[in-house]
């Protein structure tokens, strides 16, 4: 255990003061000795002058049956005045100590793992499920022919079909499993599908039904109809199929009559989107959700947002309040601040009645500035179009350095338009949406498609949605599903829940779609007759 000594004081000071330190380093040494139990992360602080071996101290207190020190009972008088400058001080370092950062690494290394089993855990049960079930039948068939081969009955042409009728069914029953159980995951829900956990429940226990009447009925009394066996075996294929048209109407089919309307709501910028829903539960619902925002929703823009909180803080810092009551102040000096202060009310209430003359000036600078960008980017990027085209047969006979590669083109293009593309980036706040290796491949995609300027500029002038832009642009793969109601509960009229990610949040309503009352009423061909009014001041 290392000892260090800290000295607060001077080095000039007495050579008392180092005999203190000394004698105090030393006492620290005997008692440490006596006491090897005692952690090594306790600190023992003792002034010097004062006798630590005839009272022990642990932690600042006497131990437990002896007498107090004689220090504690004379109060601050048995101190020395220098005896901060000879404090020491005992730490201990322990061996297995972590750091802060390997805390943090080790807990995202166990969240890893958690979230790979809880991502591939369905996959295998699914995997399970399936063989067990395709494996079952051929069982059933193959145990007697294995086990007493001697003594079962021959029954020809009636096994040999339906042998075939099992092999077709079991081709079938697992081109179907995999269609809809093997397919990939698209996200991790937080709670298990209450109808994939009751057909998993359901197929495990048809199946373990089977083999216990298998087991029963025909393993134990050894029986000789093999053509029964191979009923059996087919009533079994039968039955599973039947289950899996259960699990299509369940999983795929009730699903698809919309009952809910669903409003989603962006919590910063409040973009609004509407969508028809069926019978779904919440989190599914929810998953649902968030691929519409990905397909449908602009790209979440923070950057405009902080533009108009700049534009509300400058509002609001414009006016200065000054304090100028003092314990000395006169009755005069308060009258002034008195006066101040209504001076400085009417001043807040004229610039608030003045606020949206501001804004309204400010946002139309703004579309000015932003149309006129345009038009220089419109202007530029056609000229830049105009100086390439795709080689033809005519141009065969091209010197070799005017003849490039698609790549080498859209290198040679860009940087007429470069300037103008950024600048219109920068007042329409998207130009951390784009990057410059991003449009250079746009662009490479736009000369090798003969597209026109028009549609190269289509990506930049309007927001796309946020699937169009790299992944590393929005980093919204981690999202929280907050509602009071359980998230495996089924969709109904008035349910709120929300969807949070690190920037932002939605917000979803679910109103009931009505139940609407159609009538009919008939109308007779003959009866479109119409007169003719006439008047003597018309023209007819």
């Amino acid at each position: 255990m290392d000892t260090e000594s800290t000295h607060s004081g001077y080095s000039s000071r007495s050579g008392r003061s180092n005999r203190h330190g000394d004698r105090s380093r030393e006492r620290h040494k005997a008692s440490s000795s006596k006491d090897s139990n005692r952690s090594e992360r306790s600190v023992v602080i003792n002034p010097p002058d004062t006798s630590s071996q005839d009272s022990p101290v642990h932690n600042g207190e006497p131990l437990p049956g002896e007498p107090a020190p004689a220090s504690a009972e004379n109060g601050d008088e048995a101190q020395d005045d220098n005896w901060a400058e000879t404090t020491t001080a005992v730490t201990g370092t322990s061996e297995l100590s972590v750091s802060q950062e390997e805390v943090v690494g080790l807990g995202k290394e166990i969240q890893d793992r958690t979230q790979s089993f809880r991502r591939y855990l369905p996959l295998a049960v699914g995997l399970c499920v399936g063989l067990l079930v395709l494996a079952t039948p051929l069982v059933f068939l193959l145990l007697p022919a294995v086990m007493w081969p001697d003594r079962l009955q021959a029954c020809g042409a009636a096994c040999e079909g339906l042998f075939l009728s099992i092999s077709f069914k079991l081709l079938i029953l697992m081109v179907a499993i995999w269609a809809l159980f093997l397919r990939p995951g698209r996200a991790c829900l937080p709670r298990v599908c209450v109808y994939r956990a009751f057909l998993t429940t359901l197929t495990l226990l048809l199946t373990m039904s089977y083999w216990l009447f298998y087991g029963v009925r025909i393993l134990d009394a050894q029986d000789e109809d093999y053509y029964g066996i191979a009923q059996f075996a087919v009533s079994l294929v039968d039955s599973q199929l039947f289950v899996h048209y259960l699990a299509v109407v369940l999983l795929e089919l009730r699903q698809l009559q919309p009952c809910y309307s669903v409003c989603v709501i962006r919590s910063t910028d409040g973009e609004t989107r509407h969508y028809n829903m069926g019978q779904l539960s919440i989190q599914r619902a929810a998953l649902s959700i968030l691929e519409y925002y990905y397909r449908d929703f602009p790209l979440h823009n923070p950057s405009i947002l902080s533009a108009a909180k700049h534009r509300a803080a400058k509002h609001l810092a414009g006016l200065k309040v000054y304090n100028v009551d003092a314990p000395g102040s006169t009755a005069a000096a308060q009258t002034s601040n008195g006066n101040q202060s209504r001076a400085t009310v009417a001043a807040a209430a004229k610039r608030k009645d003045s606020a949206h003359n501001e804004l309204y000036y400010e946002e139309a600078d703004y579309e000015r500035r932003v149309r006129k960008r345009r038009a220089r980017l419109v202007v530029a990027v056609e000229e830049a179009f105009t100086h390439v085209r795709r080689m033809t047969k005519e141009d065969e006979n091209a010197p070799p350095s005017d003849i490039m590669d698609v790549r080498e083109a859209a290198l040679a293009v860009f940087p007429s338009m470069a300037r103008s593309l950024q600048k219109y980036l920068r007042t329409t706040r998207r130009q951390h949406c784009h990057s410059m290796e991003s449009i250079q491949k746009h662009l490479a995609f736009c000369l090798v498609n003969n597209m026109s300027p028009k549609a190269f500029l289509e990506a930049y002038l309007s927001p796309g949605p946020t699937l169009q832009y790299g992944s590393e642009r929005w980093m919204a793969d981690q999202w929280t599903l907050v509602s009071e109601a359980s998230v495996t509960s089924g969709l109904k009229d008035g349910a709120e829940f929300l969807l949070k990610c690190l920037d932002f949040s939605l917000a979803v309503v679910v109103k009931g779609i009505p139940y609407i009352r159609l009538s009919e009423e008939y109308v007779d061909p003959k009866s479109h007759k119409f007169i003719l009014l006439l008047q003597s001041e018309t023209s007819v």
